[in-house]
């Protein structure tokens, strides 16, 4: 089998490019270039498509909004029309559980009614419903992914940061949030790829992709001490005033701001229980393990 993958240069595409090693997948990479001059003639050879490249969340708030609108709208429904017309048998577009929501206050399945409140998140559902729109042709599928947070080799986000002040002993200040979150290790969405990828039993559709356990922030911080053979101390600062300093974050440019704040403190539990069921199968990690497995993947060999 051999699939077209954009956005192979980035995270999850150097992940997934290094997964397929061995398999019997090939991977054929859409260069940056032939994607913004939409030259999409690579697709009516190969038999799939993994759609990666996206303009990802901006947690500086510097990112213009039609950038997001040109490259997770425009350029998925150019290629998906591409694919229409293609030889090609699957459409996997890797969108985002923001698409849905920007804050969950139960746990977010897919029956959720979308009401993204970010430029990220509406484009990506302008995408998916284009997708979801359009007449399937028979012997075609699409599958839209919808990852929580992932990480995993490479990862430059929040965990990366978080083990760097781990790593140096500075104590986590943020250790008076209680919150419980959805994590996934981007080995198990290689899985989940590779799975829609080599099989032909599972309807085109909507999928939330998350690891089976949720982990408050505390918890991954005593995780990344684990990982990292450090002793780390658990600050509890006044909420109040740690929401002033990520205000103050947000005008100088600090590391900690308040969509960073957010994104480390907030409740945002998925239910993955849709694609678990499609799949028939348990994912190879456990939340814990991918954890641990992403932070040692930071620390330099001896």
């Amino acid at each position: 089998m051999e699939v077209v993958i954009t956005g192979s240069s980035g995270f999850i595409g150097k992940n997934l490019i290094s997964y397929f090693l061995g398999l019997s997948i090939g991977a054929v990479p859409i260069t940056r270039n032939d994607l913004v001059q939409r030259k999409f003639g690579k697709i009516d050879k190969e038999d799939a498509i993994v759609h990666l490249a996206g303009k990802a969340h901006d947690l500086k708030n510097i990112a213009h909004p039609e950038e997001y609108y040109d490259v997770n709208y425009e350029l998925t429904k150019d290629l998906y029309n591409a694919f229409l017309k293609s030889n090609a048998k699957k459409f996997i577009f890797i969108s985002s559980v923001k698409a849905s929501a920007d804050q969950v206050e139960d746990i977010l399945n897919e029956s959720h009614d979308p009401h993204p409140k970010t430029h990220y998140g509406k484009s990506k559902l302008m995408a998916e419903e284009y997708i979801q729109n359009q007449p399937l042709p028979l012997g075609k599928s699409f599958f839209i992914l919808r990852p929580c947070m992932i990480h995993g080799p490479g990862n430059k986000g929040n965990l990366n940061l978080l083990y760097k002040l781990i790593s140096k002993g500075i104590p986590y200040p943020l250790a008076a949030f209680e919150n419980k979150r959805s994590f996934l290790s981007v080995e198990n969405l290689c899985f989940v790829i590779r799975e829609l990828l080599e099989r032909d039993d599972i309807p085109s559709g909507i999928y939330n992709v998350s690891d089976d356990e949720v982990l408050s922030t505390n918890t991954l911080i005593k995780l990344i001490a684990k990982a990292s053979n450090r002793k780390t101390t658990l600050w509890e600062i006044n909420p109040a005033l740690i929401r002033y300093i990520a205000k103050l974050g947000d005008i100088l440019k600090l590391p900690l701001n308040t969509e960073r704040l957010k994104k480390l403190t907030e409740n945002y539990i998925v239910d993955n229980t849709k694609i678990k069921q499609a799949l028939g199968k348990d994912f190879p990690l456990n939340a814990n393990d991918g954890i641990i497995t992403t932070i040692k993947s930071f620390q330099k060999p001896n």
